[in-house]
């Protein structure tokens, strides 16, 4: 069953878009929305009738900016501009990617400042009903003017070329409209650059970082609390008064979820007396601080993603007139992606540090000497390894996202023979988000298994009433490790369970 949601223009909130990207959603366009845009669309119009000079509308692009077209070739000029446009590489985006750009594109120009025709938006909301999914390369935009090239691959799909996906396979574009029941279309002054200059790829990338890092989020927290009751910690460090007296928010909250999640556990209640630990290690006793401030990182981010989603990003922008005076085409810069580039960049720190706080934590626990659990978390230790090399793929997962966490925003190359001479590099800052997010996922995943195995060893003292029921999620995908056995297919299902947030209590 399909949920219905309507775009009203410059309205979508961060709910929205987790729909669209998770699937199963009919999109639908307010009547105010098709007015607007054929309203813009009448301006473009009157302006080619007027004979007007107009970036985009009858002069060439970028460097070319200079070149008049003749009336009689500007459709010529908008198919050339997406044909000679598409030139993505690499393999295809995400079907959850694509379609949070389809639907952002759909509202952006629905806002009635690019001069397209509705007729056109209203095609590309048919092929997103459908269900039909762009061919997409993933590499080829630095993030302006736009996201280019992903954005002409998208566009390809309006007049029936490319690659469509339907049903699980790729098909020729003309054919797999043919089967939805939907005409291509030809595009018209203007609407070819309108449908890909903009930021909705990087955006819908940076999404999909911002959608994945939450469930490593929540999944992190989890494994975190797990953690400190299975190497005997101390639930201390979460009383809300040393949280307070800082002040930071984020700190605040994740303080107040560690101690729901440890109230009640009897492991605590056995060392609450003559415990001969005097301090817990950073990677337990520092969770609030550090979670609490990668939550207040990807807040922050969040909003500015938001923010994006709903923006217009094209250029030119067409203007309604005022008082009597004709509408006005101006040219501006709204397609530079550097606010996403540094969002996507803060994300990246988020997710290396849930990494980086787990694999501490993973190292933690497999130490006896720290842990006070045996050795490598094995029965036998010795004849049996147990999760040591486990905590060395969590070690080099944590290392590579240190390289990836790299800022791509502070990286520029000039195009367009130097016209295009500072560009954002978004593009890029958002598509490494997921690599890193399938790194933390298996790090988080290795600390779950790990924790499950320390509560294991600590039987017949339970943890807390919300920890046991993830304890018994993990138990579900995996058995308790008792002796050496293949555990690479452990790891994965624990690690894709925490990047589809399923571990939830």
């Amino acid at each position: 069953m399909s949920n219905s949601l309507t775009l009203t223009p410059g309205t979508l909130t961060l709910d929205d878009l987790r729909q669209i990207w998770q699937g199963g959603v009919q999109l639908s366009l307010p009547d105010q929305a098709i007015q607007d845009m054929d309203a813009s669309a009448a301006i473009v119009q009157a302006i080619i009738d007027r004979g007007d000079p107009a970036y985009g509308i009858n002069t060439g692009f970028g460097k070319l900016a200079q070149t008049r077209i003749p009336d009689d070739q500007l459709e010529t000029l908008q198919r050339n501009l997406i044909l000679s446009h598409s030139v993505g590489v690499g393999q295809p985006l995400d079907a959850r990617v694509v379609r949070l750009l389809m639907a952002m594109k759909i509202a952006s120009l629905a806002r009635g400042y690019s001069g397209i025709r509705s007729h056109v938006v209203q095609t590309l909301l048919r092929i997103f009903n459908a269900g039909l999914i762009p061919h997409i390369p993933e590499k080829g935009s630095v993030g302006a003017s736009g996201d280019l090239a992903p954005l002409s691959h998208m566009t390809l799909a309006l007049f029936g070329e490319g690659l469509i996906g339907r049903d699980g396979q790729w098909l020729p574009a003309d054919q797999a409209l043919a089967q939805a029941g939907i005409a291509p279309i030809q595009l018209a002054a203007k609407e070819g650059l309108a449908l890909i200059n903009g930021t909705q790829v990087s955006t819908a990338l940076a999404l999909h970082g911002l959608f994945l890092a939450e469930h490593l989020f929540d999944s992190a927290v989890l494994a975190g609390a797990l953690s400190v009751d299975a190497a005997k910690g101390s639930d201390a460090p979460f009383d809300p008064r040393v949280h307070e007296i800082r002040g930071q928010p984020g700190q605040i909250k994740v303080a107040e979820r560690y101690r729901a999640l440890l109230a009640g556990s009897a492991i605590r209640q056995s060392h609450l007396v003559s415990d001969n630990k005097v301090q817990d290690p950073y990677s337990l006793r520092c969770q609030p601080q550090v979670m609490g401030a990668i939550h207040d990182l990807m807040r922050q981010a969040a909003g500015t993603l938001l923010t994006e989603a709903n923006a217009v990003t094209d250029n030119p922008l067409v203007f309604a007139g005022r008082d009597g005076q004709p509408g006005q085409v101006i040219s501006g810069g709204n397609f530079h992606a550097e606010p996403v580039a540094f969002a996507a960049d803060t994300l990246a720190l988020a997710i290396a540090e849930i990494g980086g706080l787990a694999e501490r934590r993973v190292a933690l626990l497999i130490d006896a000497s720290i842990s006070g659990l045996p050795p490598f978390l094995v029965p036998e230790p010795g004849l049996n390894s147990g999760f040591m090399i486990a905590h060395v793929t969590a070690a080099a997962l944590a290392s590579e996202n240190k390289s990836l966490a790299h800022p791509g925003s502070v990286d520029s190359l000039p195009t367009s023979a130097n016209q295009e001479d500072h560009v954002s590099m978004a593009t890029f800052s958002a598509r490494r988000l997921t690599d890193m997010a399938r790194n933390t996922a298996h790090i988080v995943g290795i600390e779950l298994l790990c924790a499950a195995q320390g509560i294991d060893f600590h039987a017949p003292l339970k943890t807390s009433e919300p920890l046991q029921k993830l304890h018994a999620l993990i138990r579900a995908d995996v058995p308790f490790y008792d002796k050496d056995r293949l555990l690479a297919p452990d790891l994965d299902i624990v690690g894709q369970r925490v990047l589809a947030g399923a571990y939830r209590v």
